[in-house]
Formats: structure tokens, sequence, C-alpha cells
């Protein structure tokens, strides 16, 4: 058999096969505006994670490949935050301005299906949502080679709003250009951290060129596209808005570098069965206060994932910790835990219980 006979074939049958996947995915949002119609009538929340997280627990169970389940969790990923959009169209305030990988992290959670407000601070994106101007907030609150943002931690001290979800993810530094040719780059910006992150790549390969900090990433895009002789250490997005090269990609010093996102909101997520618990507490001050504090979480067979400390900015040397733990609020477990931990703080207070590791 001729080959290119042959390959037409395989092509035909790959065209019948999307036909059906078209028809069906139309059939599939047909279904979610119908669900969508009878949450507006119950009030019910519009993102269920532990919906989605059902759905793809038993797809992984079914799935036999070639497609691996990472692929597959991607490939419905997009599909749920489609059929979301076609029930609601929903309003994310994150942590700006456009093109920062907060945006990024912002895009991939809820899809480009959304209006993405840009706000200038963390406590600009607690407002928003507080205000209700939007129905969700995505908010840096960890990267693991800088540590905490002290000013997210901070912001749960007095807001009432939930953790409904988190996600971790991998910051790839890219340095842009109008040309995307490293000759031509005499200059470098960007914010902060991510020249920091990227200190030894930029004096092993552009030693002598002179570096200067940016708000943002994004406005290092900005410069960059005033000037060709600027270089901008931004991600991918920020490359595509403001119609950048890519010099080099990847450029950060650790292949470990990653950095963890809050998504806050007004609702309580029903338990997923993957799910963390985030606690804020403040404990009287004595001798072993902390291992006290500690002790009914082992008593009760719950996981510790973290532990943070913050000055109280009450009183001097007094702190609040954030914990974080496996499980959710409304397990016995987790309840037997928080039960016998009350009675030793000053304050107690849940942040969230929320699917964990997107």
């Amino acid at each position: 058999m001729d080959k290119n006979a042959s390959l037409d074939r395989l092509r035909r049958r790959i065209d019948a096969i999307d036909d059906q996947l078209l028809k069906l995915l139309n059939s599939r949002g047909e279904l979610a505006k119908e669900i969508g119609r009878i949450k507006a009538k119950n009030g019910s929340n519009i993102l269920a994670a532990s919906r989605e997280v059902e759905i793809l627990t038993r797809l992984a169970n079914r799935n036999k490949g070639p497609l691996s389940d990472d692929a597959v969790n991607d490939i419905f990923q997009t599909i749920f935050t489609t059929c979301r959009a076609l029930q609601k169209r929903l309003t994310i305030a994150y942590f700006g301005p456009e093109a920062t990988f907060t945006h990024q992290v912002a895009i991939k959670h809820f899809g480009r299906d959304c209006e993405f407000i840009a706000v200038p601070s963390i406590t600009d994106v607690f407002f928003e949502v507080e205000r209700k101007r939007a129905d969700f907030g995505v908010v840096p609150v960890e990267n693991s080679t800088e540590g905490v943002v002290n000013h997210t931690l901070d912001m749960f001290t007095e807001s009432s709003l939930n953790i409904v979800a988190e996600r971790e993810e991998a910051i790839a530094q890219n340095l842009l250009s109008v040309s995307g040719k490293i000759k031509n780059v005499k200059t470098v910006y960007s914010h902060p951290q991510a020249l920091a992150q990227c200190r030894k790549w930029l004096d092993s390969h552009l030693p002598g060129v002179a570096i200067h900090t940016s708000a943002s990433t994004s406005d290092a895009a900005i410069q960059a596209t005033l000037d060709g002789s600027v270089g901008a250490i931004a991600s991918l997005l920020a490359a595509q808005m403001y119609h950048l090269k890519p010099v080099a990609l990847n450029i950060e010093d650790s292949p470990d570098n990653a950095t963890r996102f809050l998504v806050i909101g007004q609702t309580l997520p029903a338990p997923t069965g993957k799910d963390k618990t985030s606690i804020m507490l403040s404990v009287k001050d004595r001798v072993g206060a902390l291992y006290d504090i500690l002790q009914p979480f082992r008593e009760a067979g719950v996981n510790l994932t973290k532990i943070e400390s913050r000055p109280t900015k009450k009183k001097a040397w007094e702190y609040v910790f954030f914990v974080d733990f496996l499980g959710h609020q409304s397990e016995k477990r987790v309840q037997a835990a928080l039960k016998g931990l009350e009675p030793k703080c000053n304050q107690l207070k849940i942040l969230g219980s929320y699917p964990y590791g997107q």
C-alpha cells in the first residue's frame, strides 16, 4: 500500500474521531449549562472541586493509555474550566500586573474565559473578594527558594475569607527581548526576586551587563519592548502579551524553583478525600507551649505538613502560628485534633480546607 494513502486513511479516521469528540464536548457543555441553572436556583457553588477530583480519580482508574494520567488530567482540567464558564463567567482578582506568574496561575486554575482583574497589592486581592467584586482571588504564599510571602499570611489574621484551593507551580524564568538574540542584550531588567533566582546564569552568560530592578516582571517586559538592547526576565505569558522573543528559557539557578499560590473565596469546599486544612493560632506565653500544640495532632493521627510563625504586631515577642495539615475539617480525626488544641490557644482560626497539591 502506498505510504501516502495509508497516512491519508489514518488521518481520515482521526478526523472522524475529532468530529465525535466535538459533538460529545458540546453535549457535555449543554449538560453543564443545565447544572448551572440548577445551581443558580439552589444557590450552590459553581466551583465544585470535590466533583472534579471524583471525575479525575475515576478516569485515572479507567485509563489504559497511551495517554498518561497527567495528560488526561490536563485535558480534563481544560474541559472543566470551559464548562464552568458556560455555567457562570467568573471574576478573578489576582496580585498583578498582567503577565506575572500569579496571572499565569490564575489562568491555569480557572481557564481563559473569565474576567481577570489585576490589582496592585495582596491587600487589594482580599478586598475585591470580600466586597464581592470578584468571585475568587489568587495570591502567592510561599516560594521554595525565597520563603513565605509574609503579607499574604498577615492578611489572614483579619480576613474572614477561606482558602478554597492551592496550586504549586514550577517557576520558569526566561530572558526575553525584541530580537531574541543574546548579543543584542546590553541591560537586563526584572523584579528583585527573579534576578536573585537567576544570578548564576546572568554571571555566566552575561558578565558585565548592567542589571536593573523593576516593580514586576511585567514592568521589565514593557521596558524590553521600548528598547531593543534590554532583556527582561519574565514569564512566557509576558512574551506572548508583549510580543517579545525568548533569548534563553529556564534560566533559573535552581531547577526545583516553585511557588505555592492560594485561591481565596467566600465558600468552603466539600471534602474530596485528598484535602489539606490550614489554621492560624496564637498560644499562651509559657514554657513548652509549642510542644503542647503539637500533641493533639499526634494523638489524633493527623499529619502536619507545615508550621510557620509570625509576630502578632500587637505585643513584643508574641507570635501567631500558621499550620497546614492533611485532612478536611469535617473529618472526625481533624475535629478531635482541633478540640484538643483549642484550650491550649489564645486564638484558633480555621483558614480553610481544600484539595491539596493541584
